[in-house]
């Protein structure tokens, strides 16, 4: 559901490649004695963005049921803290599921106030089967090589096309990780989250969680709440929807993020000469997209691959000046150039995509049932597609594996939790790969949780990105525990004006972009975005 449209540079290397340095061992939390739990042994895998970054190991179960099995193996990063007073350690993770962790420890650390900061271990995390993490899933490499059959089935050869690169996919995971995937669910992901508490020697933990993530923190949580110090869920899973059903109003949040983005370029038609009507450039943009099935641009970008670049666009709109221009380039000039550019920058898959939609695929299609019936697939899809024509058979085959997938599901954890401290939620109006719903729905099943809403945004993951009202909350929350009081009148219990929306680019855009973009785009960077 939460698509990973890039991955994080060299991920992997942060923990394959460490660099030599003397070991440091594990800090004790702030309260209680040290847990029995495996050791950790800290290298440096510092990089030039993030020059504390300290990289670890650690063994776990395959299944959790069986403590004596079978042994995988996580991938752990760490900012150290360097105040006196310590407030324990911050897990982080930026969603997906199937986004590597590591270099979120970095970002979050270099991000938040230093005084807050310092006072944690920051603690980032590839899960099982991602990046630096043993195994790596890859179920089939170039699984979204170009050109791929159109992602709407105009005719039943289409549809069979689409089905067959599905199918093949499910095989792939079978073949080769058949002994595995019955292991790669969320609840497992939590039970792998409280190992690594115990190697940390923490009596609790403080939690940090985007996107999926939000999910993940909440099903911890539910397995673990007497583990919880504090936990920040920002941009929020509806729980009910997990997962064919949250698949499907995601399409409908995206097609409004892309009549959004037709606004904004109609805004400024003075730039992009594409004309001053919304719907006018919408209809443009649907033209390119026949154009690019008839002739794909660069034999790279057909018809899905342009649904794969501009798909960023509706995560983050700080990337809608560089979407613009590859379009105004295209339908203006006849020049492809800018959009295989456009492609190679934001949507072009590679290794690290490969793994990424492995997991994915592999906890998704575990973790809650699908339909079987394929044509149950196809009438939902036609009748979204009806309404929400940009992405939405594109996200059918994005999840088609699990309709055959060789593993029975589970049944999604019941989030509701009355044993915890107040949990802060974050949540755009307008976030369209988790809808609002998702924030409300989750902030009525966590007892005393805050909700803190970006009124008018449409951003997803919202803190740290340059929102200063919304960052207030955070870091107050984290440095204290202090929460908002709880509203006796609406869903939320405070309110943050959204962030300015973009300007179009200019020769020297990067050096005089604002603070906001800057802290923005460096968010998006971390979560797996590219730019």
């Amino acid at each position: 559901m939460y698509r990973r449209t890039g991955a994080l540079v060299a991920a992997g290397a942060a923990v394959t490649g460490l660099i030599a340095g003397a070991p440091s061992t594990a800090t004790a939390g702030p309260a209680g004695p040290r847990p029995a739990g495996a050791a950790l042994t800290w290298r440096s895998c510092a990089t030039d963005e993030h020059p504390r970054l300290e990289c670890a190991q650690l063994k776990v179960p395959l299944d959790h049921a069986r403590p004596g099995g079978r042994q995988i193996t996580l991938a752990l990063s760490r900012v150290r803290h360097t105040a006196r007073t310590f407030q324990g350690p911050l897990l982080v993770n930026p969603g997906g599921p199937g986004a590597s962790g590591l270099k979120l420890a970095g970002f979050v650390a270099a991000s938040l106030p230093a005084k807050v900061a310092a006072q944690y271990d920051v603690i980032g995390f590839d899960p099982r089967g991602v990046g630096a993490s043993r195994p790596a899933l890859n179920c089939k490499p170039g699984h979204f090589a170009p050109v791929r059959p159109d992602s709407v089935p105009r005719t039943r050869k289409e549809e069979m096309a689409n089905l067959r690169r599905a199918s093949a996919f499910t095989k792939g995971c079978a073949a080769k990780y058949g002994d595995v995937l019955p292991h790669m669910n969320t609840v497992s992901t939590a039970r792998d989250m409280d190992a690594v508490r115990r190697a940390l020697g923490a009596r609790q933990i403080s939690y940090f969680g985007y996107s999926y993530g939000t999910y993940l923190g909440a099903v911890y949580a539910k397995y673990f709440p007497n583990r919880v110090r504090r936990a920040v869920l920002d941009s929020v899973v509806n729980p009910k929807g997990v997962w064919y059903g949250a698949n499907l109003d995601q399409d409908l949040g995206f097609d409004v993020r892309h009549k959004a983005f037709a606004a904004w370029v109609a805004r400024h038609d003075t730039t992009y000469r594409l004309g001053s009507d919304p719907a006018r450039v919408e209809a443009a943009w649907y033209a390119m997209r026949e154009a690019l099935r008839r002739e794909p641009a660069g034999r790279k970008v057909g018809p899905g691959e342009l649904e794969d670049t501009f798909l960023p666009g509706g995560y983050y709109d700080g990337f809608w000046p560089h979407l613009a221009e590859a379009f105004a380039a295209y339908v203006n000039r006849k020049d492809a150039r800018p959009l295989v550019e456009a492609y190679e920058n934001f949507g072009a898959p590679d290794s690290e995509r490969d793994n990424s939609y492995s997991v994915y695929t592999a906890v998704q299609c575990r973790d809650a049932a699908w339909p079987r019936d394929w044509n149950n697939w196809r009438k939902d899809n036609w009748q979204i597609h009806a309404k929400a024509p940009f992405s939405t058979w594109n996200n059918a085959w994005y999840n088609a594996p699990c309709a055959t997938w060789p593993v029975p599901p589970l049944r999604p954890t019941d989030v509701s939790n009355v044993a915890l401290p107040p949990v802060l939620i974050f949540q755009a109006t307008d976030d369209a790969a988790t809808p609002y719903e998702g924030g409300v729905a989750v902030h009525h099943r966590l007892h005393s949780s805050r909700l803190i809403v970006e009124e008018g945004g449409g951003n997803h993951a919202v803190t740290l990105g340059g929102n200063r009202c919304l960052d207030r909350y955070l870091t107050d929350y984290l440095a204290t525990g202090k929460v908002p009081a709880s509203s006796t009148t609406g869903e939320a219990d405070a309110v943050c004006a959204r962030t300015p929306e973009p300007k179009p680019l200019k020769p020297t855009a990067r050096a005089g972009a604002t603070d906001a973009a800057r802290a923005g785009a460096a968010l998006h960077r971390a979560l797996g975005h590219r730019n």
